[in-house]
């Protein structure tokens, strides 16, 4: 199963979780107090970058029977799309910009340009996800309850068909993503299912109308003869912009190395292991400041799950601190381009199509979710009380055993090719 005990997974005792927490609310301070010019510079200026993309696609639609123009209507206003819904309303609605009181870019005023009302995602995202991260049966974000991306949910078969599932959810992801929030804001305020008149639905169906309403009637039929070449514009910037975000979202939160987690470690769970869990259960993208930048900086994903109301601009140099942190105390910082993440997500997704008993690794010891038994099962030392190393007098920690374990394998599957293979025809003799 999902991990259950995050201090024997992580070979950290109580006082190295303590001591990590500590330092990460360092970071939080040192970051809440020099906030500032800078910063509110840089909202700023990235919601003048979206509104001028914005405009300049819309003004050259009006010539999208051209080919020319529409490519360069659509390509502008595809990066309009993605800048606002990565960088603007993602994080303004984290609340990270609601310390600079501006109306404009605060949290309980910023509505964004997708399907779902920004109240609904800001209770199921801000509130479940950020809190239940990666908990099977709790986060609902494991997989959209579209996709089996762990061995610790039951397989069905109606799996089989999650590698068309997650093309459809990925062309999609706005109403996906909306549907999501929909059922999560019912639920909590115990609609039943089939209460059509209900609030949650009303809402959703007036933000969604709008949505419609605006890209499939109003700008098309702004710029005259051209609506039908403006409306595949509209249509492709929108799925350009879902595929990006279902992209970077899948590859911050199910590549190898970002674990999952039981109930059971919840229940018992602190603050100080809290940090911990948002640690293991992320990761990263490299790339370079122009994916960080298309991202919404969620290139971040580790920095974002650890301070998600901080300025996603501040990540870059939150992350130089983390990873000096994840070394001293041996711990992995899960990283890597955008299209390695994004493989590894889909051979989760293809493979977890699949019945258990196709698979040969299990749920303690698969590459998408392990847990602190996988150790025990291939005798690694350490899960108890981790080795010391005698001349340098460090421990080892989670990193360590990770390699340790890994090395342990590979030694298991070369041993087994050398041993001597049965003659079936000696069983036969006499």
């Amino acid at each position: 199963m999902a991990i259950t005990d995050i201090r024997a997974f992580a070979h950290l005792t109580d006082a190295d979780i303590d001591a990590l927490a500590r330092e990460f609310d360092a970071i939080r301070r040192d970051v809440e107090n020099t906030r500032g010019v800078r910063d509110a510079r840089y909202i700023h200026n990235v919601i003048r970058l979206q509104r001028a993309l914005e405009l300049g696609g819309r003004v050259a639609l009006f010539g999208s029977r051209r080919r020319p123009f529409w490519l360069l209507g659509t390509g502008m206003l595809s990066l309009a799309k993605i800048i606002e819904n990565m960088e603007l309303g993602h994080n303004v609605m984290h609340g990270q910009w609601d310390w600079m009181n501006d109306p404009e870019v605060h949290s309980t005023n910023w509505e964004w340009d997708q399907t779902g009302p920004s109240e609904h995602w800001k209770r199921a995202h801000n509130y479940a996800h950020h809190t239940y991260t990666n908990i099977v049966g709790m986060d609902e974000d494991v997989g959209f309850g579209i996709l089996r991306m762990t061995r610790d949910e039951a397989w069905r078969p109606i799996n089989l068909v999650q590698p068309v599932a997650n093309v459809v959810l990925a062309l999609g992801f706005e109403w996906g993503i909306a549907l999501h929030d929909l059922a999560a804001k019912k639920q909590l305020e115990g609609v039943p299912r089939k209460q059509w008149n209900s609030e949650p639905n009303k809402e959703f169906a007036a933000k969604a109308a709008r949505q419609v309403l605006k890209d499939l009637v109003f700008f098309p039929a702004l710029t005259g003869r051209a609506w039908r070449s403006t409306l595949t514009a509209n249509l492709t910037a929108n799925a350009v912009r879902n595929v990006w975000a279902y992209a970077v979202i899948f590859c911050g939160h199910f590549p190898d190395g970002a674990e999952k987690f039981t109930v059971e470690q919840f229940e018992s769970e602190t603050r100080a292991q809290w940090y911990l869990r948002q640690l293991l259960g992320s990761a990263n993208i490299s790339g370079g400041r122009v994916v960080d930048f298309l991202t919404g900086n969620l290139s971040y994903q580790i920095e974002h799950h650890l301070f998600p109301d901080l300025p996603s601009n501040r990540y870059p140099e939150i992350a130089a601190r983390v990873r000096a942190l994840c070394a001293k105390y041996d711990l992995p910082y899960t990283t890597g381009s955008l299209g390695r993440q994004y493989l590894l997500a889909l051979r989760t997704i293809h493979k977890l199509a699949l019945p258990d008993r196709l698979l040969r690794a299990t749920s303690d010891d698969a590459p998408e979710t392990s847990s602190e038994r996988k150790f025990q099962r291939s005798a690694v030392a350490g899960v108890a009380a981790p080795a010391v190393d005698p001349l340098t007098g460090r421990r080892g920690g989670l990193l360590t055993a990770l390699r340790a374990h890994a090395a342990h394998r590979i030694s298991a599957r070369r041993a087994k090719r050398r041993a001597p293979q049965s003659n079936p025809a000696a069983h036969t003799i006499g």
